[in-house]
């Protein structure tokens, strides 16, 4: 063990030199996606309640409770901050000197809130089609919905197993984390697009051929379209950045390395 904590601090050390120090433009970053991801919040909110009544439970306004769910939950929570509190994406690359699993919690956690909103939303929209006596799950956009919110759910409940639970060996997690980073990116996007579908299904359906003609209301939208993507680009352009990337510290990497000799009599590569 001591041998081990020996190699971890001077691993430490190197990658407080070369990581340990937040990069300049990190903190840049960041705050425009913050900026970012409360403009998308904000105009969606502004869009139910300029052009679709504003939002309520018991009545015809049921409908609007899912956009903003979704949007919040799914696309905000999932990808930005709120309040300048890091959200589930971008929390590694946020909080960088905080233990690691006091991070893992915290991003647990931001994704079961994301989650318990989109739930929220999903429930909505299914209520108001009961009650109003529409179809459902018959749209690209509901079909796109749901396989978001499956695949949510499952990627949550296959982080929990992983990296919270001690029953996994640190093979396993080593090889399943960079699944798990790939499918975090990629649900995320999805996110994205399912809500592009969605605001485009209710522009067709409310204004139909008056969308060509530059309704407010379609120009509000659009603009609200542009800031999702715009939104999800900067997310995945922060997480792209290996950079950037939250560094291993001393006591991390001696544990880790007693840890895997112990049990599978090797030392495992920085995390």
């Amino acid at each position: 063990m001591a041998a081990a904590l020996r190699q971890a601090e001077g691993c430490g050390r190197g990658l407080s030199m070369e990581h340990g120090a937040a990069p300049a433009a990190l903190p840049y970053y960041v705050a425009f996606s913050q900026l970012l991801g409360l403009t998308v919040v904000a105009m969606t909110g502004a869009w139910l309640g300029l052009y679709r009544g504003g939002i309520a439970w018991e009545s015809s306004l049921q409908f609007n409770v899912h956009p903003l769910c979704m949007v919040i939950g799914l696309i905000f929570l999932q990808g930005d901050a709120l309040s300048h509190l890091p959200q589930a994406l971008l929390v590694y690359r946020v909080f960088r000197k905080e233990a690691k699993r006091t991070t893992k919690i915290l991003h647990g956690l931001l994704h079961v809130v994301a989650f318990i909103i989109a739930l929220v939303g999903l429930v909505a929209v299914f209520d108001f089609h009961k009650k109003k006596g529409y179809a459902d799950l018959y749209s690209l956009h509901s079909w796109c919905g749901i396989l978001v919110f499956v695949l949510y759910f499952v990627q949550w409940l296959m982080g929990l197993s992983f990296f919270l639970f001690p029953g996994a060996s640190f093979s396993m997690r080593s090889r399943y984390r960079p699944q798990h980073i790939f499918f975090g990116a990629a649900i995320f996007l999805l996110s994205v697009g399912t809500a592009l579908l969605g605001l485009k299904e209710a522009l067709l359906f409310k204004l139909g051929t008056k969308y060509s003609t530059f309704e407010p209301e379609g120009v509000l939208a659009n603009v609200l379209g542009l800031l999702l993507v715009s939104f999800g680009v900067a997310v995945l352009y922060i997480l792209a950045q290996a950079d950037w990337k939250r560094p291993s510290q001393a006591e991390e990497q001696a544990l880790s390395m007693d840890f895997k000799t112990l049990t599978e009599g090797d030392s495992p590569s920085p995390q």
